[in-house]
């Protein structure tokens, strides 16, 4: 007998197929937790199917009534929630098929007679929404095509049922749909007037068509409003009050922006803070006139920090949550067009109206700063504006240039701290420690002729300064090898030279690989077992490279011979005295350089300290 199976393409063989079944207590569920990020969006998709019935009326007769949508949340005497509008209605099978079918959307474009870029309900899932805060919907609806009203009724569990209403109580209902919900009970505050209304005016504020929600003394108030962020002669301060409204202070500024070939306009708002690093640009966005979203952050390139923007667009395709758009070609030219349009507002502010550009500069120096680094045309007109950090003081950039054309730097703010304060005031070097900074000056170089850009090496700027006179010079090398006994056990050693200030004994100088391996020591004084012994191999292993490349891993305690103290010093005999004055001193640098002690040097510090109170007490008393 054959095994062989039977050919998938054989009639005769073919297994009848059979629908999928769905369970709507999971379909729910999928939504809540997975899809929705909170039961609150059942009114926005109430307002949504209100907004799509209406246009499709007005497809079906131009000359309808105005579209309007009201609502009445539960309230006492009250107890359920109801939603209408005057569009285009259902009839029996229509209801069917819309409400009763998860993921039709292509039959409710055929139902609604609306392209699919013409309305925002793409997933057939707006009424499910309802089952996050009821367990129990009727839907009331007359078609503008004609026929019977119909009664639609669905439950938590997973049944409905659909009938159509006698001529009568046709007759009596206007063309439109009703939705009515009952509350649950763990969700009632969700439907109550306070919220619905909050919920109404969020989501649905600017919408073309008057929503109107009913207030708990039976009067009705109209939430929508004109978006002045899409009227291009509205007042500039009522722009600035939105923008108010949407950063928390009023905007440095506000400027039109749109993508044209994704249906996208609005309006940016200059921040008058700059927001924190890594922080979302927070985007509010509407689709088609409906909230999609008061928090997107992929609208804008990353350079775009230093606006908010508020948008309505009509082309983007929104996720299946409606809360963020899909990914794509449309996506990236909206951000490119956008990006764009804040590259060519900079450039037009900073030509004609300094004082606002040189607010937005003083804002957001560091952000303006990395745009500058990837953008050569904005990067000339920034370097008017853009500060550095130099020995002499802070100074903008071409303040700087203007001063000295060999532009030096430090890498890291810690080799800046090390030298500035002996660095001449005529030849400054930058702090490039800062993100950008060294980047911003590289950049400078390439884009001005004439100009050199060096680093500055630590060590190598402590042999630069000049050497003790030669009269001095046993005197000199007594205090170096001396004072570097003392501070063997800090892992420095002492070198002397003459430098300005002269009332600054001392500089503490270590190049980056020292700082590293202070930092590695540091570790291991404070972490586990393992972990310190992990950390100790792999110092060894980096100070084992670093001998092997002829680098040298001491940090040095560079005396000043100009000041006074230092020349005192080499004079004592006391090696008590002498001892602790140098721990002082290496202390005192130490803490001048911005170098945090570590526990060893904390100590060092407490018993220097309290031996020379002792012989101070001590040489008191002797003279009493």
């Amino acid at each position: 007998m054959s095994t062989t199976a039977p050919e998938p393409g054989n009639p005769a063989e073919q297994v009848p197929a059979r629908p999928f079944q769905v369970d709507l207590r999971g379909v729910v569920d999928l939504l809540s937790r997975h899809i929705y990020a909170s039961p609150q969006v059942f009114l926005r998709e109430l307002l949504q199917n209100g907004r799509d019935a209406i246009e499709a009326r007005r497809l079906l007769d131009p000359a309808a009534p105005e579209g309007r949508m009201r609502i009445a949340p539960a309230a006492a005497g009250r107890p359920d929630f109801t939603f209408s509008d005057n569009g285009i209605g259902l009839t029996a099978a229509e209801a069917t098929d819309l409400l009763a079918t998860v993921g039709r959307s292509s039959k409710r474009d055929e139902v609604l007679n609306l392209r699919r870029e013409d309305y925002l309900g793409q997933f057939g899932i707006g009424l499910l929404s309802c089952f996050m805060v009821s367990d129990h919907i009727t839907v009331l609806s007359r078609s503008a095509r004609g026929g019977r009203a119909i009664e639609w009724v669905g439950r938590a569990e997973g049944t409905f049922h659909v009938r159509e209403l006698p001529e009568d109580q046709t007759d009596a209902l206007p063309i439109g749909t009703t939705v009515r919900l009952t509350p649950r009970p763990d969700e009632a505050e969700m439907l109550s007037a306070n919220r619905v209304r909050a919920l109404a005016t969020r989501f649905g504020q600017y919408l073309p068509h008057p929503v109107e929600v009913a207030a708990p003394d039976g009067t009705r108030d109209t939430i929508t409003r004109a978006p002045v962020f899409l009227d291009p002669h509205a007042h500039p301060e009522q722009v600035l009050e939105l923008g108010t409204e949407i950063v928390g202070a009023k905007p440095l500024a506000a400027f039109p922006v749109e993508a044209p070939g994704t249906g996208t306009r609005g309006v940016a708002f200059v921040l008058p803070y700059a927001p924190p690093p890594g922080g979302n640009q927070a985007n509010r966005v509407y689709l088609g006139r409906m909230l999609l979203s008061e928090r997107v952050d992929d609208l804008l390139p990353d350079w775009g920090f230093f606006v908010r923007c508020v948008l309505d667009t009509t082309d983007l395709k929104p996720t299946a949550s409606r809360e963020s758009f899909v990914g794509g070609d449309d996506l990236e030219h909206t951000r490119t067009e956008l990006g764009a349009q804040l590259r060519r507002w900079l450039l037009d502010t900073a030509r004609t109206d300094p004082h606002l550009f040189g607010q937005v500069m003083g804002v957001h120096q560091q952000g303006m700063k990395a745009l500058a680094v990837h953008d050569a045309d904005l990067a000339r007109i920034l370097f008017s504006w853009l500060t550095v950090e130099t020995s002499a003081g802070t100074m903008k950039v071409t303040d700087y240039t203007a001063l000295t054309p060999r532009v030096r730097y430090t890498e890291t703010v810690d080799e800046f701290r090390q030298i500035a304060a002996v660095i001449p005031a005529d030849a400054p070097i930058v702090n490039a420690g800062y993100a950008f900074d060294a980047d911003l000056l590289r950049q400078l170089v390439e884009l001005t002729p004439g100009l050199t850009l060096e680093r500055v090496n630590v060590t190598a700027e402590l042999d630069n300064l000049n050497p003790p006179p030669l009269a001095d010079r046993q005197s000199v090398v007594a205090l170096e090898d001396r004072a570097t006994a003392v501070l063997a056990d800090s892992g420095a050693e002492a070198a002397v030279r003459m430098f300005a200030p002269a009332d600054l004994p001392a500089l503490y100088v270590a190049d980056p690989e020292v700082l590293r391996h202070i930092e590695r020591s540091k570790a291991t004084d404070v972490a586990p077992t393992l972990w310190a012994g992990l950390v100790s191999e792999a110092d060894a292993f980096m100070a084992k490279h670093a001998a092997v490349r002829g680098a040298d891993a001491t940090a040095r305690l560079c005396l000043n011979w100009s000041n006074p103290l230092v020349r005192q010093l080499a004079d004592v005999r006391d090696e008590a005295v002498f001892s602790r004055s140098v721990q002082l001193v290496y202390l005192q640098a130490m803490l001048a350089g911005h170098r945090p002690l570590s526990s060893r040097d904390r100590r060092l510090l407490t018993t220097t300290m309290t031996d020379l109170v002792h012989l101070s007490i001590g040489f008191e008393s002797d003279l009493a």
